[in-house]
């Protein structure tokens, strides 16, 4: 793996950086925000781990610049802070997982493989239902002419709902579709993000394709046949 790392604790950020070179990785480091994203701007990492108290531009800023420019890196957020809201708003700006301080090394490692496998879509075809269309190569969501930006936590759950339009999905396969099986996440930041797929896919249609099925999951409803997978 290609790994940014951006921690402004040199002991934390060397020991980081040792551990992972040793498995292979290269890995590439910064000591705050706005370094960090001058380096990912030319960087093409495929994970980044971002501390979120980080002087010059703290972790939160860092992350809502690296999904407005639609990158295609994992992120991993580190963080002290344990609280749920902050969790939550990590998540909901687009971060793939979090990991409270402190931590043991071979857990952030799980987590790091963990999030590339539950990323790796189904490339070989484009997903259609209805209006709106995925295509995972090119990571593109549209609904009728309109292109959608998406954060890659949106649109792994997107994907998740898409391949089983027409059925509802269970939260338990929704939260391991987006953030992998090897870590728990509260249901509340299943809410957050589907609250924020909705603002996104339906808010400016008049008719709505997510729905709720109370104490089970979520549906893409939409009729059978308007379905098709094209290759």
């Amino acid at each position: 793996m290609r790994i940014l790392i951006i921690e402004d604790e040199p002991r934390m950020l060397d020991l980081l950086r040792r551990g992972l070179e040793e498995r292979d990785c290269t890995v590439m480091t910064a000591m705050d925000g706005e370094t960090g994203l001058q380096i990912a701007a030319v960087f093409e990492a495929d994970v980044i781990v971002l501390d979120i108290g980080l002087p010059r531009c703290d972790g939160y800023q860092v992350m809502r610049t690296l999904r407005e420019r639609a990158g295609n890196a994992r992120v991993l957020m580190l963080t002290a802070r344990d609280r749920g809201d902050d969790i939550i708003r990590g998540l909901e700006l687009g971060a793939d997982d979090y990991l409270t301080k402190p931590f043991s090394f071979p857990e952030l490692v799980a987590r790091l493989q963990a999030i590339t496998r539950a990323h790796r879509e189904d490339t070989s075809r484009k997903i259609e239902a209805g209006e709106l269309a995925v295509d995972p190569v090119r990571r593109t969501v549209t609904r009728g002419r309109r292109q959608i930006d998406l954060s890659r936590s949106e649109f792994s759950l997107l994907v998740s709902l898409i391949r089983s339009a027409g059925h509802c999905v269970s939260r338990q396969s929704l939260m391991k579709g987006v953030w992998g099986s090897d870590h728990e996440v509260g249901s509340g930041a299943l809410d957050v993000l589907v609250n924020s797929l909705r603002n996104k896919i339906d808010a400016p249609y008049p008719r709505k394709l997510i729905r709720t099925v109370r104490r089970s999951g979520y549906i893409l409803q939409f009729e059978s046949r308007d379905v098709e997978s094209v290759r």
